[in-house]
């Protein structure tokens, strides 16, 4: 049987409305409780350094004699992060807005706005790259910013009038500095910087019927610089065509335009969806597709053919020739190299393939 309720009713106060009992009242006070979500409750609220009852107060802190005074946090000027084109984020200090992108003591360049390239175009730079532009009646310019001396060496490499053939007024450059509120810092742009849109696409049978050199394929070579310099090759003895793959190769740069050293405006680039179907269409049309290959047991000179086209397949450094493109070739063939290295970069095997081929 449960115990029978309190009676219920209006708690005794005093007049000035505190709990019962406390100075003037002849009852011992309230004991006041401490809640930690809710604080005091009953009484007055604690005096300063006061705690829950049964801890002791706690005293405020003083100096001793002799100490030393209270560490103060320094405040230091609010720092903003800034990324450029290439390149991890780089720290600049608000206090110093003109610090430079790595060193406080070397101004960045204003970034103008006209000098942003618009969708669809890419900044060339370089004078071999940029003349070998101006001459490609493919290639469709927007601005031509040259320093003055830039403009007299692309005049002088030059036929008489290609700026007014191309309709395009070069714009004076004073400040070499300028170029690198556009361009990566560590580009070796000579002064010389072109806007201009990408090439059209080629497709294989049109660069096929354009000429009889050899093609070759990369199969997912993937670093700017090794395809220009593979493009450079190329133009150096006449391939027909570098194929790429369409998802495993670099977009058309402005670094790899660099490295091609304007044989990327002389050599098509043919992007294929499938490589190996790419190498099937090949041998479809008469030619004879070899694969370079380390382990391959007869080298170059002794496999090429001397009555056909010949497709010269290369693979990316580490990985090399992928499973599929091994089986489509027709033969595996290697470079002799002495046993002190153990491969060629890519660029470099490509230039010494496509002279053995040229030689015979």
């Amino acid at each position: 049987m449960s115990p029978p309720r309190r009676p219920h009713g209006p708690r005794s106060s005093n007049a000035s409305g505190n709990p019962p009992g406390g100075p003037g009242t002849g009852k011992p006070s309230r004991p006041r409780a401490f809640d930690g979500k809710r604080g005091w409750k009953g009484g007055e609220p604690p005096a300063p350094g006061e705690r829950a009852p049964g801890k002791p107060p706690v005293a405020p802190r003083q100096a001793r004699p002799g100490s030393r005074p209270e560490f103060q946090r320094p405040e230091f000027p609010r720092q903003e992060f800034h990324r450029g084109e290439s390149g991890p984020p780089t720290r600049r200090d608000s206090a110093s807005p003109s610090a430079g992108r790595g060193r406080p003591d070397s101004p960045r360049p204003d970034r103008r706005e006209e000098d942003r390239a618009p969708a669809n175009t890419l900044w060339l730079h370089g004078l071999h790259a940029v003349a070998a532009a101006l001459l490609n009646p493919r290639r469709r310019l927007r601005r031509l910013l040259l320093t003055a001396d830039a403009e007299a060496a692309l005049k002088e490499r030059l036929p008489e009038g290609t700026f007014a053939a191309r309709k395009l007024q070069p714009e004076r450059v004073e400040d070499r500095a300028r170029f690198h509120t556009f361009l990566p810092e560590d580009s070796v742009h000579q002064g010389a910087a072109l806007l201009a849109e990408p090439l059209p696409q080629v497709a294989l049978d049109d660069a096929l019927k354009a000429s009889d050199g050899p093609v070759l394929l990369l199969d997912q070579v993937t670093d700017p610089r090794n395809v220009g310099a593979i493009l450079r090759a190329a133009a150096a003895f006449g391939a027909a065509a570098v194929v790429v793959q369409d998802r495993h190769a670099p977009p058309e740069t402005g670094a790899l335009a660099r490295a091609a050293s304007g044989a990327l405006e002389i050599v098509p680039m043919v992007r294929e969806v499938n490589l190996s179907r790419a190498i099937r269409h090949l041998q479809d049309g008469g030619a004879w597709v070899l694969g370079l290959a380390g382990e391959a047991g007869r080298t170059l000179a002794e496999a090429k053919p001397t009555d056909r086209r010949v497709g010269l397949v290369l693979g990316a450094e580490g990985g090399g020739l992928r499973r599929l493109q091994r089986e489509t070739c027709d033969e595996l063939v290697r470079l002799p190299i002495t046993e002190a290295m153990e491969s060629l970069n890519v660029a470099s095997a490509a230039a010494v393939a496509l002279y053995e081929l040229r030689r015979a």
